[in-house]
């Protein structure tokens, strides 16, 4: 008969080589496709690995997505919501779980590191609206289905040489920007909270400091091609059809 800590052991490790088989699984699993590029989009992998994508690319759990300084990226999600990317933008998909029949394993996690984005709210932010999360570095944004544009302004580095390929110097101070163009978001971080509704704008410059609305636009461009609008709407439009798909990518 087999010692009891031995079998111990050997069940410690059963497990531990269930979870990391588990979690590698977990990190590859499709998230959504790329929908439309007006330029070079890379994913860096969950296992560190670069990853340059193209129009139908797949999108997976644990991807971060990086935008150079001409690009627009529109991602669909499975879900049916969408993400458009502006550019400069370093976006995470921290989590993205969506089965039709099963809704309690809904869960949509996002980091928007710096940059900006456009969030149309899908199926599972209209079902499971509180399982919605976009984590940045300033507070989270919670939906209550919402199509919103989110922007993050990082501190500037201190000191040292513009590199050749940075962006523009920003004339707004560091800190999360949002608008609301439709329906509801809640936004918060450990100085407070606060509801921004449709055509409401606000800020807040980081974790020591409440969201608070801001009277007017504050100018963060969000300008994407025209041709997003027009692959924008929903599954029933076909992908190959019409104008759009003859001038669906330009990478410069």
């Amino acid at each position: 008969m087999m010692p009891q800590k031995k079998c111990t052991a050997i069940k410690a490790l059963l497990w531990l080589a269930l979870m990391c088989v588990g979690a590698h699984a977990w990190a590859g699993q499709v998230a959504g496709t790329v929908m439309q590029l007006s330029g070079p989009l890379m994913a860096k992998k969950a296992d560190g690995k670069m990853k340059i994508l193209a129009i139908k690319s797949e999108v997976e759990q644990g991807d971060t997505l990086l935008t150079e300084k001409e690009t627009y990226a529109l991602i669909k999600l499975i879900d049916n919501s969408e993400i458009t990317l502006k550019p400069n933008t370093s976006f995470v998909i921290e989590q993205f779980s969506y089965t039709a029949e099963q809704p309690d394993g809904d869960h949509a996690i996002f980091s928007l590191l710096k940059g900006g984005l456009r969030s149309v709210t899908g199926l599972l932010g209209k079902r499971n609206k509180e399982r919605f999360e976009m984590k940045t570095p300033a507070a989270t944004i919670g939906i209550r289905g919402t199509t919103f544009v989110a922007s993050y302004v990082p501190p500037a580095a201190p000191g040292g040489p513009a590199l050749p390929n940075a962006p523009a110097p920003v004339a707004l101070p560091p800190g999360l920007y949002v608008q609301v163009l439709d329906g509801l978001i809640h936004v918060s971080n450990p100085a407070g909270s606060q509801n921004f509704s449709a055509g409401q704008f606000g800020f807040t410059p980081n974790f020591r400091q409440p969201p608070a609305p801001l009277p007017v636009n504050p100018g963060i461009p969000f300008t994407p091609p025209p041709v997003f609008s027009a692959a924008s709407p929903g599954p029933g439009s076909a992908a190959g059809g019409g104008k759009p798909a003859a001038i669906d990518c330009v990478v410069r």
